[in-house]
C-alpha cells in the first residue's frame, strides 16, 4: 500500500540547501513543509568524539552510514547522502563570490553574465552568514561592500598563520583570515571552536552543519522530515504542467511513498537535481521535466585548483588549528587589458616533507642518528601549501546525462557527469597556469624559501550548474528567482542554478541563492493566497 504525505511545500533533498530553504519558509510563512531525504539522520553530536577518535586511530569513516551504496555515479565528487548532506563534513569555508563574477561577459568579454547582479544577492549573503554563524574580517584588498558586518570576530591568528602572513607580505601580497562557519563565541546554542584540528568532524558543535538547523526545526514542530526515502520520479498534471506528486520508495521496506504538495523545491544539489528531472521524462516531456530549452544537465561547472608546496624560512608548529587558513582576494579583480585570469589564493599549514626519511635530498642512505639529525634540520623550516582556484567557463557540452550502463537497486539509471571547459577557458589554460606559477615564484623570490612541488587538480571543485538561471526560457532552465520556466510550481535551489562557478569556494553563494529563492517562493504563495 502506498503511503501518502501531503504538505504545502515539498523540499526534495536534505543538505545545506534544503536546511536553508526549510528554515526561511517556516519563519516567514504559515506553510506546511516536508523535507524528503534519501539518506539517514545523524543527530549524534554526543557520539562525535568517539567517531573522531576512531577516524584518527584507525582511519575509519567519521560519519558511518552517510552514503548509499547503490547511489554512486561517475563524475560525482561527494557521495554523501544523509540529512545534512556534504556540509556535515565540510571545512566551513565561506568566502563570497565577487561583484565581477556576475558580469564577466560585460566586463571582460568572456563567459556569461548572470541575470542577477551583486546587489540582488548581497542581502542574502548576509542572511546566510547569520544563519550559519560566520566568523571573519574584511580584508584590505578586493572586498566588495557589505551591508552587515560578519556575525562574529575572526578566529585568532595562530603563530603559524602570522608567520605565513608576514612571509607573504614580503612578496607584496596581503593575506588575512579566511571567513569560516565556526564559532569564535557561543552562537545559536553552539559552543566556541576548541581548535580540535578535525573540522571534517567537529566534536563540539562549533562548526555549523545543517543537522543543527533540521534538529531545531523538528523540535519546534516546524517541518516533517521523511528520511531513507528515495524520490524516483516527479509527476506532472498534463492539463496544467504543474507537478502534482513525487513518487518515492522507502529504502528499508521497499514500500512506495508519494508526496503531494502545491509547491515542489528541488534542493538535491548539482548532481541529483538534474538527475531527477531527467528521470521524470513522460509523455509530453520526452527529454525530462523543465527541459524545453534542451539545457537541463548542461553547463556543469566548477573551478580548477593549482597548488604549490613551498618551504618557508620560518619555524612552524604543526597541529595548531590547521583548518584555519589565510586568504587574499587580490587576484579576483582583473587588471584592465590583461588576458582573462581570475583566481583566489589561500595559504594552508602543511607538514609536507617534515616526516622522517631514510634518504636525503641527494639520495644518500640515512642510518641511526643521521635520521634524527636530518629530521630535526628539516623541521626548523616550515612548509606552506599555497592554492589557487581559478575561474573555468563551463561548456554547453559539460553535462550530466543518464548512464545507460549503470542503475541503482531500483532499476533507475544513475547520472554520469563529464565536466568540460569552454573553448575560451581552454585557450587560456596555459596562460592561467603560468600566471599562477609566477605568483608562487614571486613568493619564493621575495619572501624567501624554496619551491618544492606544483600541481594542477584534474577535477573541477565546488561543482554547480545543470539548471542554469536566465531571463530567456530558450537559454535557461529557471528564471532569475529559481522557478522553472516549464512548471510554475517547481523551483530549483542553490548550486544547480549557477551560471558560472566563480573562483572561490561556492557554498556561501549556493546558500545565498537558496535564501533568495525561498523569499521568492514565500512572496509568490502569499500573493496567490
Amino acid at each position: 500500500m502506498t503511503r501518502s504525505v501531503q504538505s504545502d511545500v515539498c523540499i526534495i533533498g536534505g543538505g545545506i540547501t534544503g536546511a536553508m530553504m526549510a528554515a526561511r519558509l517556516t519563519e516567514t510563512t504559515d506553510l506546511s513543509v516536508t523535507v524528503v531525504e534519501a539518506g539517514s539522520t545523524f543527530f549524534d553530536l554526543a557520539d562525535r568524539f568517539a567517531h573522531r577518535q576512531r577516524s584518527l586511530d584507525y582511519g575509519e569513516n567519521a560519519w558511518p552510514g552517510d552514503t548509499i551504496a547503490d547511489q554512486a555515479a561517475e563524475g560525482i565528487i561527494s557521495r554523501t547522502m544523509a540529512l545534512g548532506g556534504s556540509a556535515l563534513h565540510w571545512g566551513g569555508t565561506v568566502p563570497r563570490f565577487s561583484r565581477e563574477d556576475f558580469r564577466i561577459r560585460s566586463l571582460y568579454g568572456v563567459g556569461f553574465d548572470w541575470p542577477i547582479q551583486w546587489e540582488d544577492i548581497e542581502p542574502f549573503y548576509c542572511e546566510g552568514e547569520r544563519r550559519m554563524g560566520v566568523a571573519g574580517e574584511v580584508g584590505p584588498v578586493g572586498e566588495d561592500p557589505r551591508s552587515d558586518p560578519y556575525p562574529m570576530d575572526p578566529h585568532p591568528m595562530n603563530p603559524n598563520l602570522r608567520a605565513y602572513r608576514d612571509w607573504a607580505a614580503r612578496a607584496g601580497i596581503p593575506f588575512w583570515n579566511t571567513p569560516s562557519a565556526k564559532n569564535t563565541r557561543v552562537y545559536d546554542g553552539r559552543s566556541i571552536c576548541q581548535r580540535c584540528d578535525t573540522c571534517t568532524i567537529c566534536p563540539t558543535g562549533a562548526k555549523y552543519s545543517p543537522d543543527f538547523t533540521f534538529q531545531q526545526l523538528l523540535e519546534r514542530g516546524a517541518i516533517e522530515v521523511v528520511d531513507r526515502t528515495l524520490v524516483r520520479r516527479l509527476q506532472v498534471d498534463p492539463g496544467s504542467a504543474k507537478v502534482v506528486r513525487a513518487l518515492a520508495v522507502h529504502r528499508d521496506s521497499a514500500k512506495p511513498v508519494q508526496f503531494e504538495a502545491s509547491t515542489f523545491v528541488l534542493a538535491a544539489g548539482y548532481a541529483w537535481s538534474s538527475h531527477l528531472l531527467l528521470l521524470s521524462a513522460a509523455p509530453g516531456y520526452p527529454d525530462g521535466l523543465a527541459n524545453s530549452s534542451g539545457l537541463l544537465g548542461r553547463y556543469m561547472g566548477g573551478h580548477r585548483p593549482v597548488s604549490a608546496m613551498i618551504e618557508v624560512p620560518v619555524k612552524i608548529y604543526p597541529g595548531i588549528n590547521g583548518y584555519n587558513t589565510l586568504v587574499t582576494r587580490k587576484f579576483m579583480r582583473l587588471s584592465e587589458g590583461s588576458p582573462y585570469v581570475r583566481h583566489d589564493l589561500r595559504i594552508f599549514e602543511s607538514t609536507y616533507g617534515r616526516q622522517p626519511r631514510l634518504r636525503d635530498d641527494a639520495g644518500n642512505l640515512l642510518l641511526g642518528d643521521a635520521i634524527l639529525q636530518d629530521w630535526r634540520s628539516r623541521t626548523e623550516r616550515g612548509c606552506a601549501r599555497v592554492r589557487a582556484y581559478y575561474d573555468v567557463i563551463p561548456s554547453r557540452d559539460s553535462r550530466l546525462t543518464l548512464d545507460p550502463d549503470r542503475t541503482n537497486d531500483w532499476g533507475d539509471p544513475l547520472p554520469r557527469i563529464e565536466m568540460l571547459d569552454h573553448d575560451e577557458s581552454l585557450a587560456l589554460r596555459d596562460h592561467t597556469h603560468a600566471k599562477i606559477h609566477a605568483i608562487f615564484e614571486q613568493l619564493v623570490r621575495r619572501g624567501g624559501g624554496r619551491l618544492l612541488t606544483t600541481g594542477t587538480g584534474g577535477y573541477l571543485d565546488h561543482p554547480c550548474g545543470g539548471c542554469r538561471m536566465g531571463e530567456d526560457p530558450s537559454s535557461s532552465v529557471v528564471n532569475p528567482a529559481g522557478r522553472t520556466w516549464d512548471h510554475d510550481n517547481l523551483w530549483i535551489a542553490g548550486a544547480p542554478t549557477c551560471v558560472s562557478p566563480g573562483c572561490t569556494n561556492g557554498t556561501n553563494t549556493f546558500v545565498a541563492l537558496t535564501l533568495r529563492t525561498a523569499a521568492a517562493i514565500a512572496g509568490d504563495l502569499s500573493t496567490a493566497a
